[in-house]
């Protein structure tokens, strides 16, 4: 058996490099083009009360970093993503927003069957989605510690990379 050179690796390491600086630049050109487009980028004023009976304003204060995210519990992307957002529920002010997923008992079901809790502001209808331009499930709205909009996520993204997006934002 022959083994191979040390110019076949270095070549193959070179293409696999470029093939992931091309993976990346088109996953930020992507996540770019599915990012809603919204009217303001201050942090929103929204009422009403989370599954829990929180007010959503409590949730929504200025003085540190705050996500709000989109999610549906017909998406399987979200799914696979909602124990990343319960891990930064724990250390940060998160607001998630179901669109489109039942009735607040179906929600309240869905969340205890997979152990999440997240605060949760149930949008049966889809109007806050449809206010926020949200046509892309995951969509996660970073707000600095100011109010203002820092990061638009579309799809999955890592707890590790929502967290170190959240960090960013102090």
């Amino acid at each position: 058996m022959k083994i191979k050179s040390k110019a076949f690796w270095k070549r193959l390491l070179k293409e696999a490099v470029i093939f992931l600086l091309f993976l990346m630049l088109f996953s930020v050109i992507l996540n770019h083009w599915r990012a809603p487009k919204l009217d303001d980028t201050r942090l929103p004023h929204l009422s009403g009360k989370t599954l829990e009976g929180q007010n959503v304003s409590t949730l929504l204060k200025k003085g540190q970093p705050v996500l709000i995210h989109f999610w549906g519990s017909w998406c399987p992307i979200c799914r696979r993503e909602a124990s990343n957002i319960d891990v930064v529920a724990q250390n940060y002010p998160v607001l998630t927003i179901a669109v489109n997923s039942g009735l607040d008992e179906e929600v309240r079901q869905w969340l205890e069957k997979r152990n999440l809790h997240y605060p949760v502001l149930n949008d049966p209808y889809g109007t806050l989605a449809q206010r926020f331009h949200i046509t892309t499930f995951p969509t996660s709205l970073i707000y600095d510690s100011k109010g203002e909009l820092k990061f638009v996520e579309t799809g999955y993204t890592t707890t590790a990379g929502l967290m170190a997006r959240m960090k960013l934002a102090e």
